[in-house]
């Protein structure tokens, strides 16, 4: 099962403290986001935020990529994209770094 690692920023004019539009996105997208991964079938890992670096973390698993992608495309998830920048890494776990690392020749 594929593990998404999502980092995503945001100027400090554009931050949900002080911003009454960022901060309706960001609940919505808080109040809906387990709900919405059931939806399609990925599993939400956990969520942080690094606040005075204005930027959150999140990680998810997924059947598939083309169902992390159906998330993806939310109106949730577009609208948290409308004052963030995100960057999603498909990224593995230590256990199957060492089995790759020992099939390799």
């Amino acid at each position: 099962m594929p593990t998404f690692l999502l980092t995503s920023r945001h100027s400090p004019e554009a931050c949900a403290q002080f911003v009454e539009k960022s901060r309706k996105i960001a609940l919505a997208l808080a109040e809906n986001i387990e709900a919405l991964a059931k939806k399609h079938g990925v599993k939400v890992v956990g969520l942080w935020s690094a606040m005075p670096e204005h930027m959150v973390v999140s990680i998810y698993e997924a059947p598939s990529l083309e169902a992390f992608q159906k998330l993806s495309m939310e109106p949730e998830f577009l609208a948290w994209s409308s004052w963030t920048t995100t960057k999603t890494r498909i990224v593995s776990g230590l256990e199957d770094i060492v089995k790759k690392l020992k099939q390799a020749k």
